[in-house]
């Protein structure tokens, strides 16, 4: 028995396993980084493995203290690793891989948790996968799992930790829970104390909702487990702190920590109930199976009030209180993101497996949920067979021609396609009354996923970074004596990342002129890869094709260099440059670079 066991158990983490690679790793690299903070994440890992400090984060000769540093290092190791330049060449394996891994390892775990332990005395071989999928194909998930930024790594060292922490308290084999204090460690490297934050409130609301509370805290060893958690996660920020002192502690802390709480950051406002409408887009389109997911572990709870119920049966009560520790938390912050309720997916995922647990009978509830379901699949399908309608509002200067490039590369066919096939499958398989119709969906999300998004993948990068990839390679190719660069109008990380050289950002206005005039004089940075020559007498300038509109910009010579979508680059003499500052600032015109943040990173 324990032998059939083990052959099932490892049967279901390859399926999963398949599965997850498929949605986090192929392809990984075809596509170049997608501006704008990617870059930012990349140039300051490569800087590390590159100049071999790995304490202080660096882009574009600046300190970079937004994240602390186990995402850099994670994305510095692949840099690292012998000829990277030939199997990664536009550096996005590098970058995406700690992504897409901690989802893989993350997607596992849900799997692996689920199979060991199943929920009201569930035997199914397929609930495991049903969970795992409704995690993976989270349309969140799968756009940040394959993004080089450190909110999918939150996720998932957040979520193997919380995860760890349930499975000792239902275990009853008296065992370590030291690896669910170290990935805790590795979470608030990731992120911050935002990290430990959130598994207080899980633990806490779960324990509170557990006659037994005393005896579950013990299993999980808080005294030792804090230990072990501090040691991993604090050294970083002694030795930082110690290092760079009041500015890490500032930028850090103080603004992207506090500040991004208690006020509004980059002008990213939001009402009370905005994760509400995120989180019925994050599990699309199976959204109606969460909240009734919800709803029955809410019920469940209330019946095992009143009864014993083994710890082992908690782990969807364990889910919800997880699920309301994240919607809480960032609900009460000022500054919202879309990103944020990436760690709360793990548990909807789980939740949504109880609802797949709880539908198995052909009932009532079974009806009116999938009637609900398949009316929102036929709704996506009416959308792409009216995509002429939403296609005509689509403006990204970026990509002025996007809409003609969706129809004429095929995706948007493509997609009627899929999603016609999606609905018709469902309401076929609701007719015959499948008893795993989420499951097949699923199936078919999983192909339709890699069928739609690789080419919706590559038409972006084709269309947007592209043109910066070719302009950085011109650059490299034309600079003559260490010229300085500067980039007008749009602001585009990637060129410091793919040119390799010390970026001027500013905007296309008369203030962004006399700014960049004046900080050719004083503003002096550098960093291991480029030292650029302040006294050579020319300068490189990318200016998109608006701000060369601009009566400010059009009046200075220039010798136009080429072009690449909408980019330009130039050749100006600083002299002209200074000349038509100067009369700038006698026209009323003044600098302000002193008095903000010059560059978002």
């Amino acid at each position: 028995m324990i032998l059939l066991n083990s052959k099932k158990r490892l049967l279901n983490s390859t399926i999963v396993l398949i599965s997850g690679i498929i949605i986090f790793i192929l392809g990984l690299g075809t596509t170049g980084l997608v501006d704008e903070t990617p870059p930012l994440f990349a140039a300051a890992a490569r800087a590390m493995s590159e100049s071999g400090d790995w304490i202080t984060p660096k882009v574009n000769g600046m300190f970079r203290f937004d994240k602390p540093p186990l995402i850099y290092w994670l994305m510095g190791f692949f840099y690292s690793l012998p000829k990277n330049e030939i199997w990664d060449s536009l550096g996005t394996i590098s970058a995406r891989l700690p992504s897409a891994l901690a989802s893989l390892f993350l997607m596992l775990m849900i799997g692996d948790t689920l199979f060991c332990w199943p929920q009201k005395s569930d035997r199914q071989f397929l609930t495991p996968i049903v969970a795992s999928l409704g995690f993976a194909l989270s349309p969140l998930i799968i756009i940040w799992s394959r993004t080089a930024v450190s909110d999918a790594l939150l996720t998932g060292t957040l979520g193997i930790s919380l995860l760890l922490f349930w499975r000792r308290m239902a275990s009853e084999i008296n065992n370590q829970c030291i690896l669910a204090w170290v990935f805790l460690g590795f979470a608030i490297l990731v992120k911050g104390p935002v990290a430990f934050v959130l598994a207080l409130l899980t633990i806490t609301f779960f324990l509170f909702c557990q006659k037994n509370w005393k005896t579950l805290l013990s299993k999980i060893n808080p005294k030792k487990g804090f230990l072990i958690t501090i040691l991993i996660s604090v050294p970083w920020y002694i030795l930082e702190f110690l290092k760079e002192g009041r500015p890490f502690w500032d930028n850090f802390f103080g603004y992207h920590n506090f500040q991004r709480y208690t006020s509004v950051v980059n002008n990213h406002a939001e009402p009370l109930w905005f994760f509400l409408y995120i989180m019925i887009l994050a599990s699309l389109p199976f959204t109606p199976f969460l909240y009734h997911g919800i709803f029955q572990t809410f019920k469940d709870f209330l019946k095992s009030s009143k009864e014993n119920l083994k710890v082992t049966e908690t782990l969807y009560t364990y889910s919800l209180c997880w699920l309301m520790s994240v919607l809480i938390f960032f609900s009460l912050s000022a500054t919202k993101l879309p990103s944020y309720w990436l760690p709360a997916i793990p548990a909807a995922a789980i939740l949504i497996s109880n609802s797949f647990i709880s539908l198995k009978n052909i009932n009532k509830s079974f009806l009116y949920f999938w009637i609900f379901n398949i009316l929102i699949l036929f709704g996506l399908s009416i959308a792409f067979f009216f995509s002429d309608i939403w296609l005509s509002s689509i403006n990204d200067p970026e990509m002025p021609n996007l809409a003609s490039e969706l129809i004429s590369s095929g995706i948007i066919f493509k997609a009627k396609v899929f999603f016609s096939i999606f609905t018709l499958l469902a309401i076929i398989l609701f007719s015959l009354k499948s008893r795993n119709i989420l499951l097949y969906l699923q199936i078919l999300l999983l192909i339709g996923q890699s069928y739609l998004m690789s080419p919706i993948r590559k038409l972006a990068d084709t269309s947007r970074q592209l043109p910066l990839r070719n302009i950085s390679k011109l650059i490299l190719d034309l600079r003559e004596g260490r010229e300085t660069l500067a980039m007008i109008g749009i602001r585009k990380p990637s060129l410091h990342y793919y040119s390799r050289q010390i970026v001027f950002y500013e905007p296309n206005t008369e203030e962004g002129l006399i700014n960049l005039s004046e900080r050719l004089k004083i503003d002096r940075r550098e960093n291991y890869e480029d030292q650029p020559d302040y006294e050579y007498k020319s300068l490189l300038v990318v200016i998109d094709e608006y701000s060369t509109r601009g009566k400010q910009w059009s009046k200075i010579n220039h010798q136009k260099l080429g072009k690449f979508g909408i980019y330009n680059l130039w050749r100006i003499q600083k002299s002209d440059l200074n000349k038509y500052s100067r009369f700038l600032v006698e026209s009323g015109y003044k600098s302000d670079w002193e008095n903000r943040k010059v560059e978002k990173f």
